[in-house]
């Protein structure tokens, strides 16, 4: 069977971003894209292997959409600036994106290598930003795994609904990225 003309993986893709953003990622399936799109559920593997090439496709849709933003975020900032730029950039995807947001963060991704580029390119982002305060490499990157579970953890806590108490959000993230960096400013002035 010859593949829909008209159809592709970014059109897939695209559908199930909306659906996962929507309704949640579990209900991304492929009756749910091929009721989306129009078509019978078999006419996907023309384009997509299964529901996990559904999901891989979506995680490396995630991680590049959202290196993206925070790239934009942090555009001519430095320092602590660009730091607290980029961790709202963060949340603000999660917060847009729940569905996508979820799907960036799977185990069984990290073999393929497609998916391996694109986080190393947003991790390396990340150690870029960091540069002002001259961590050695294994430093650099034990601190962007917390700062990067920190802005998960924050995100994931948010959608859940965990923050139940009447205090501003991004008043919150502020303090706990400040209170990181400067925990990252004594280390530096120990070494």
């Amino acid at each position: 069977m010859s593949p829909r003309i008209g159809l592709d993986v970014p059109t897939i893709v695209r559908t199930a971003a909306e659906i996962a953003n929507t309704q949640g990622l579990e209900a991304v399936t492929m009756a749910s894209l091929s009721q989306k799109l129009g078509i019978r559920s078999p006419s996907l593997y023309n384009h997509i292997d299964g529901l996990s090439g559904v999901k891989l496709a979506l995680a490396i849709y995630g991680l590049r959409e959202m290196n993206e933003q925070m790239s934009k975020a942090v555009e001519g900032l430095t320092g602590e600036d660009a730091v607290y730029a980029a961790g709202k950039a963060y949340v603000a995807f999660a917060r847009s994106n729940p569905g996508v947001y979820e799907a960036t963060i799977p185990s069984q991704s990290q073999d393929n290598d497609e998916f391996k580029a694109v986080s190393e390119q947003l991790m390396g982002l990340i150690i870029n930003l960091l540069d002002s305060y001259k961590l050695k490499q294994e430093i650099a990157i034990h601190i962007v795994r917390g700062l990067r579970s920190l802005l998960h953890g924050f995100s994931s806590i948010e959608q859940k609904g965990g923050f139940g108490l009447p205090y501003q959000l991004d008043e919150s993230m502020q303090l706990v990225l400040q209170t990181y960096l400067s925990g990252i400013q004594q280390m530096c002035i120990e070494e």
